[in-house]
């Protein structure tokens, strides 16, 4: 019995021994792999800073001296720097909520460090005026793709699609869906299915639809601000036909962090009640705050001509791809409705990337980002979405044509 029991004890013994093997060499497998995503990562962003010309810079590629550099160099041009820090809120912070509450058309404002944090406090307060936690929204839209399912998890909210076309929804979708809901969120634009608007007369008979249901209807204006070209309305008449509406600053506007939400003072107030709750009563908030008046200032007036520039773009890449003879490619949507669209290919996105990047250390010229992989694992099939900004303003059609010639060139 002894013997039998030794043998036992030590085969558990090299039982165990092999799985903490096992573990340890996939542990170096992961560290491995994590050093060499963070080179990609850096080769990918030293080929973009890099590239003469590029279609736009993202911040996020910016060194912490530049930044920290350029905000000295701009917030005293938006804002008193002789004025004390924002405490917990107040001052420059105050500043900007009023701001954008004006731009707006809203009595009130409340600034938030994310739009993840905002939108749940601004949905959750319309469920409690509602009585109904349910949020109807597209299962596109952000809170269903990138927040990891907070809207249930954190905040108690259910969410329901009147939907599942890539597009927001038609009126007579919101007024016949089957069960009820307390509020109507609108993603503007529709990120996930290509930066996609519905038409100004479309946007209205779905917000009236809402209304027939006695719902309350919010914006996830993230990107609202590039917006009105398209609609052909300014920013307040947008805003205007909703409840509540949240901005973003660090996307089209350039911001380092930070949102805002907006509507009546009675739900911005409760509002700020909840931002407590949720963590978000940050003791100085300034540098975000600055560089959202900075933005407001300098990038808003733009994004007008950003939009225009992204439409001769989208043409450039069109008929670049027609002549250069991949075997499919896709504009999404052929004629962008902002200033950012997609392009989808027949290619492993890995390849795509590689060669994109190859192109920008190699001619200069930076046509695309990183590519991705087709939703619901498509085999060789791969989007990349593309910003027109500042720097891509000086691109004719002749200069996207040549670009897509090499990039196809090069993929073979």
């Amino acid at each position: 019995m002894t013997h039998d029991t030794d043998e036992n004890e030590q085969q558990n013994e090299r039982d165990a021994q092999n799985k903490q093997d096992e573990r340890d060499a996939q542990n170096k497998q992961d560290e491995r792999d994590t050093r060499s995503d963070q080179n990609e990562r850096q080769r990918r962003t030293a080929a973009l800073r890099g590239a003469k010309h590029i279609l736009s810079r993202p911040s996020a590629h910016a060194t912490l001296g530049e930044r920290l550099t350029a905000l000295a160099a701009d917030a005293g041009t938006v804002y008193d720097l002789g004025e004390s820090v924002d405490l917990y809120g107040g001052g420059v912070v105050a500043a900007l909520e009023e701001r954008v509450a004006s731009l707006l058309g809203f009595p009130a404002a409340a600034f938030f460090p994310t739009g993840t944090m905002a939108q749940q406090v601004a949905l959750r307060c319309w469920a409690e005026r509602t009585g109904n936690a349910t949020v109807a929204l597209h299962p596109l839209a952000h809170p269903e793709m990138h927040e990891g399912g907070a809207f249930g998890t954190v905040s108690g909210l259910r969410t329901v699609h009147p939907t599942s076309a890539p597009r927001l929804p038609t009126a007579d979708e919101v007024r016949d869906f089957g069960e009820p809901f307390g509020t109507l969120m609108l993603e503007l634009p529709l990120r996930d299915a290509g930066f996609s608007l519905p038409t100004w007369d479309e946007l209205v008979a779905v917000v009236d639809a809402a209304r027939e249901r006695d719902a309350v209807v919010h914006f996830d204006g993230a990107r609202l601000w590039e917006c009105t070209p398209h609609f052909g309305h300014g920013l307040k008449e947008i805003a205007g036909l909703a409840d509540s509406v949240y901005v973003s600053f660090y996307k089209s506007l350039d911001g380092l962090s930070g949102a805002v939400l907006a509507g009546p003072e009675t739900l911005v107030d409760e509002a700020r009640v909840w931002r407590h709750r949720y963590g978000g009563q940050i003791f100085q908030q300034y540098p975000a705050a600055l560089s959202a008046l900075v933005g407001l200032e300098r990038e808003l007036p733009r994004l007008a001509s950003y939009v225009a520039q992204a439409k001769v773009v989208a043409a450039g890449l069109a008929e670049g791809f027609r002549e250069a003879g991949p075997a499919w490619f896709r504009i999404n949507p052929e004629v962008p409705h902002t200033h950012q669209f997609q392009v989808w290919l027949p290619y492993d996105a890995e390849m795509l990337t590689r060669v994109a990047v190859e192109q920008a250390e190699e001619t200069g010229v930076a046509l695309f980002h990183p590519f991705h992989p087709a939703p619901g694992g498509v085999p060789e099939l791969s989007f990349t979405e593309v910003t027109v900004a500042g720097p891509g303003l000086s691109w004719t059609v002749a200069d996207v044509v040549s670009a897509v010639r090499e990039f196809v060139r090069r993929v073979g």
